[in-house]
């Protein structure tokens, strides 16, 4: 009876041991050597991948955002975007896409809408914007409704309305949208891109130098 016990309380002792060694390399050790490991290497993206304009975070370079006024590039539109009708006391957001068919007349019709908006926003004196000239990006959302990113195709569109509202030469803005064009990833995966946040902080500081 007492081998018993005391095998027992051994067993225990040796569960109670290597459940407080385990804690502290998996709970306490690891977390902080992987945090570090990515403060020290990959700051920014650890970091949410932070935008700043004036010393403040303006948003993350990962997330696109909605709302920009006609002085400033037009992101993809977001349909797929809508309020959770769960939570409404603080009115999140959910991502996603709007599961339309490709024939749905819905979509279709969403589709011509926005063209049009497109096509009557960035036709300004001096040059007119024909609908064939529209990109698909311009006028459909990512799969998320958060896609960060234009094509440079619609990026160059919006070129003369930008320069127009905010008092500078096609010429600075073009030159605006080829320095923050970035190309495939390693050359030949995706397609090439323009992010709209980072172009759009870019845009404030050259408007703000005029």
């Amino acid at each position: 009876m007492n081998n018993s016990l005391v095998n027992t309380a051994r067993l225990l002792g040796a569960g109670l041991r290597a459940l407080l060694v385990l804690t502290l390399v998996t709970g306490v050790v690891y977390p902080l050597v992987v945090t570090g490991i990515a403060q020290g290497l990959f700051h920014g993206k650890a970091n949410g991948s932070e935008t700043r304009a004036d010393g403040r975070v303006v948003g993350s370079s990962l997330i696109g955002q909605q709302g920009y006024g006609l002085r400033y590039f037009q992101p993809r539109p977001a349909n797929g975007l809508g309020q959770n009708t769960v939570n409404t006391q603080y009115k999140l957001i959910l991502s996603g896409a709007t599961n339309l068919a490709a024939d749905n007349k819905k979509l279709l019709q969403a589709v011509q809408d926005a063209k049009a908006k497109v096509v009557e926003d960035n036709s300004v004196p001096g040059h007119t914007v024909k609908p064939s000239q529209v990109p698909a990006d311009a006028v459909t959302s990512s799969g998320s409704g958060l896609d960060p990113d234009i094509s440079p195709a619609y990026a160059d569109l919006q070129v003369h309305r930008v320069a127009e509202r905010n008092g500078l030469s096609v010429a600075q803005v073009e030159k605006l949208v080829e320095d923050h064009t970035e190309g495939r990833t390693l050359g030949f995966m995706g397609e090439p891109r323009v992010n709209v946040l980072e172009l759009n902080v870019a845009l404030e500081h050259l408007a703000a130098e005029k």
